[in-house]
């Protein structure tokens, strides 16, 4: 149902879940196995699998805690988009990726629920594709200190209001990682 013209394939994009970036995570150990388990699904259905990897002043490319974390393998035959700003789309390559193989459909995962996770779907959405948030797949840190509600409750409530998200030719919608169907057109 993407708004992109012959577009009839789904990916899955796996977004910064990099050594530094979840270290501090909310249930990050059942995030990235939730993670693993639709990385092999979709290998399994021949579903692309695009890796997500930010670099800032923060966290400098080639430094430890910019590696993704060792529980997740990337295959050499997989895309690796490196970005700088929190929407994946912004100055990468990742367009360019998903339209060589034919991806109107996004299945999304990763870190971190309140910056670059709510960027990307969002980017996503605006950009013509059907974005699917998977609701135990995506986590963040505790910023209560600086104002921030806890963590479950940000998880939660980006949980909550993407599934309410609409807009003409195009589905957003959250599901559980077992419920996720790359060949179906909701999730």
């Amino acid at each position: 149902m993407t708004t992109l013209p012959n577009r009839p394939n789904t990916a899955l994009l796996i977004v910064d879940v990099q050594k530094q970036v979840v270290a501090g995570a909310h249930r990050r150990d059942e995030v990235i196995a939730n993670i693993n388990t639709l990385i092999v699904k979709a290998r399994s259905e021949r579903v692309p699998v695009i890796w997500i990897q930010h670099s800032s002043a923060e966290l400098p490319a080639n430094s430890d805690g910019w590696q993704y974390v060792p529980e997740l393998r990337r295959e050499k035959s997989e895309p690796l988009v490196h970005k700088r700003y929190g929407d994946s789309f912004e100055d990468t390559a990742l367009e360019a990726e998903l339209a060589q193989r034919q991806v109107g459909r996004l299945v999304v995962t990763g870190a971190q629920t309140d910056a670059c996770i709510r960027s990307t779907i969002h980017g996503a959405f605006t950009r013509g594709y059907d974005t699917v948030l998977v609701s135990d797949a995506h986590t963040t840190e505790d910023l209560t200190q600086y104002g921030l509600p806890p963590v479950d409750q940000v998880i939660a409530h980006t949980n909550m209001y993407w599934s309410w998200q609409a807009a003409p030719g195009r589905e957003a919608s959250v599901v559980k990682a077992a419920e996720v169907r790359f060949g179906a057109p909701s999730a």
